[in-house]
This record gives structure tokens, C-alpha cells and sequence, in this order.
């Protein structure tokens, strides 16, 4: 994951301007201004943050890792599935939003190079 979602998220806990976890991210999405939820997310949870999200129009990232990684990231010791920013600059929004675009496109590309290496692999 990119530099700046790092350096944010750790910026965000020591201002305490974060929250972490589903149903505590559940209950504020109208305080947040930006969402970020990994892998490990439920999909009937995923659902429910979606839709409210978008209702508040609060944009919301997937993180391409689990929620041990997420909150490895934040430099913690257990498991975060969700986050969500109570206090984040729009150009930092920004900036998160499409370092995790890039990363997904790149996650992509690579998955389709790692299935089409496997086909001629087989083929021969």
C-alpha cells in the first residue's frame, strides 16, 4: 500500500481522528470523510457501509490486503478490518483514492500475467 495512506493513517492516530473497525465505522459515517475497508470485510458488512456511504457521500476505498495488513499498516498489533477518516484534507482524500486506484489496476494487470503464464505453461 502506498506511502501516503500510511503516513496518513499513522498522522490520524496520533491526532485520534480515525476510527477502526465495521460496526464502530458503521455508526459514524456521518462524522467520516473518507472510508477504507480491506479483504476480510464481510459481505453483508461491506453492503451496509456501501449504501450508507454513499447516502452521506463519503467515498470509500477497498484495501487490496487483509485486515491483519491493514492494521500492520496502521502499526498495530491486531486485526482491522474498516477505517474511516473523521478528519482528512480533500487534496489527501485525493491523493489515497488514487494511490489505491493504481494499486488495484496493478494488482489486476499482474493477476492476468500470472493466469496467461499459467496457460502457456500448460500448453506445452
Amino acid at each position: 500500500m502506498g506511502k501516503i495512506l500510511e503516513k496518513t493513517l499513522k498522522d490520524a492516530l496520533k491526532e485520534d481522528t480515525i476510527t477502526m473497525g465495521a460496526k464502530q465505522v458503521l455508526n459514524s459515517v456521518k462524522n467520516s470523510k473518507l472510508i477504507i475497508m480491506s479483504k476480510s470485510v464481510k459481505k453483508e458488512t461491506f453492503a451496509k457501509i456501501e449504501k450508507d456511504a454513499k447516502k452521506e457521500k463519503v467515498p470509500l476505498a477497498n484495501f487490496q490486503g487483509t485486515s491483519v495488513a491493514l492494521g500492520k499498516l496502521c502499526g498495530l498489533q491486531f486485526r482491522i478490518s474498516t477505517i474511516s477518516f473523521t478528519s482528512l484534507s480533500d487534496a489527501n482524500i485525493k491523493s489515497i483514492l488514487k494511490d489505491i486506484e493504481t494499486e488495484e489496476k496493478n494488482e489486476w494487470f499482474f493477476t492476468l500475467n500470472e493466469s496467461l503464464n499459467e496457460t502457456n505453461f500448460a500448453r506445452r
